[in-house]
């Protein structure tokens, strides 16, 4: 159990990230790799990705073995989610003291490589080391899926943020899932271990991950940045990685099933998200009529859907969000 404990000032310094993590997606899909359970959403992926490693993958699973202890200075607070680069810049500039005791906790469960020992105290070709594998694993066995990934959590994200809205920052610590009971003004939190986290006015980073699995991640060590990394929920059949193109046979490609109003206009209330219920009665069609909906644009890339609580929620991805705002734009100057 993870106990996360809260003064006034931490609750009102909760935030949900703004969106995917680079290093810690790549840290906690290194460790799912090697693991077997988790089959039913992962299975697909590991058969996918395994075989397609080269050796950036068996050097990043010596440092995050699949249970148990891995090091804090692989998932950084980097403050920019969207550069790779800036993160992996981040890491290679991990303070001595840092690498030196963490990969000494690290070398105290399990055996660690010849290289890792100049890795501990700095060494510089170790480190571009280090970073290359961390881009080519990125290439490898993340990059096909990115999209899909930033997509998900972009939507878990929005359902927290009308959690937040609706119930404060207890509503949203209270509606984090099965793993999650809130105690005020404690946070427990299913974990493999016993662990204590002592906000102390810092706040709390919530990070959604697609690769967490199967229980939410906090740093060992409780004097960084406070961040707690949670699960989120994605189907089953998720694992297909983007193809260029994809250009149907009469050549509207995936936007040509999508002209009509009634499709337009959901997608619109997907820009802040809602449920099936609430589309059905703004746009005063049936719930059947929202799912195939729904469905058409969730084909295009233009929606993503997540379930809470026996409630799918919609929202709409990056790509969706575009369309809208050049449409916005193309009435604003009066093109039609």
């Amino acid at each position: 159990m993870l106990r996360i404990y809260f003064t006034s000032e931490d609750l009102a310094r909760v935030r949900v990230a703004p969106g995917p993590d680079f290093l810690w997606e790549i840290s906690n899909s290194v460790q799912t790799l090697q693991r077997r359970d988790g089959t039913r959403v992962f299975g697909q992926w590991r058969q996918w990705a395994r075989p397609r490693l080269s050796d950036s993958g068996r050097l990043l699973s010596s440092l995050l073995p699949p249970h148990g202890y891995s090091p804090d200075f692989l998932t950084p607070t980097t403050g920019d989610r969207g550069s790779l680069q800036a993160a992996v810049d981040t890491l290679m500039s991990a303070p001595r003291r840092r690498l030196r005791a963490d990969l000494a906790q690290l070398a105290a469960s399990r055996h660690l490589p010849n290289w890792a020992s100049p890795l501990a105290v700095g060494d510089t070709a170790s480190l571009r080391r280090l970073g290359r594998a961390v881009h080519a694993y990125h290439l490898e066995a993340l990059a096909p899926f990115w999209q899909h990934i930033h997509a998900h959590i972009d939507a878990d994200r929005t359902l927290r943020l009308h959690s937040l809205r609706d119930g404060g920052t207890e509503g949203l610590l209270s509606g984090l899932g099965p793993q999650f009971r809130w105690r005020p003004p404690v946070l427990e939190v299913a974990y493999p271990i016993d662990h204590q986290l002592r906000l102390r006015g810092r706040g709390l980073t919530l990070q959604p991950s697609f690769f967490c699995w199967p229980t939410p991640i906090t740093l060992a060590d409780a004097e960084l940045p406070p961040v707690l990394v949670y699960p989120i929920h994605h189907a089953p059949d998720w694992a297909r990685p983007a193809r260029g193109g994809g250009r149907a046979p009469d050549g509207t490609g995936p936007l040509g099933p999508l002209l009509g109003h009634t499709r337009a206009a959901l997608l619109r209330e997907a820009r802040d998200g809602c449920t099936t219920v609430q589309a059905a009665r703004l746009l005063e069609v049936t719930h059947p009529a929202v799912s195939q909906h729904i469905k058409v644009l969730r084909a295009a890339g233009l929606v993503t859907t997540v379930r809470n609580g026996g409630r799918s929620f919609h929202v709409a991805t990056a790509q969706g969000r575009a369309l809208l705002d050049t449409a916005d734009a193309a009435e604003g100057i009066g093109l039609r």
